[in-house]
């Protein structure tokens, strides 16, 4: 499995109402193409996320972002450097 983030933006900032709302519709997507959601990261204003997850590759997260017609700014592969 590759990680794959997704990045998107969001204009007024996103509430917590609204991202319970979003992750509602995304999670049976995820779930249909195996796609394992790991976390997400707000920006302090909460106008900017990024997400990790686990998935075959970046095309399969783009497919169940369609699915769930959710939009997003840049979906890609990458790995994770730690200390």
């Amino acid at each position: 499995m590759a990680h794959v983030i997704l990045e998107r933006s969001f204009e007024p900032p996103l509430t917590e109402e609204h991202f319970q709302t979003l992750a509602g519709r995304l999670a049976p997507c995820l779930d249909r193409n195996g796609i394992r959601w790991i976390r997400s990261h707000f920006s302090r204003d909460r106008r900017r996320l990024l997400c990790l997850f686990e998935a075959s590759d970046a095309g399969v997260l783009r497919g169940a972002l369609l699915q769930a017609r959710l939009e997003y700014e840049r979906v890609w592969s990458g790995e994770i450097l730690e200390p």
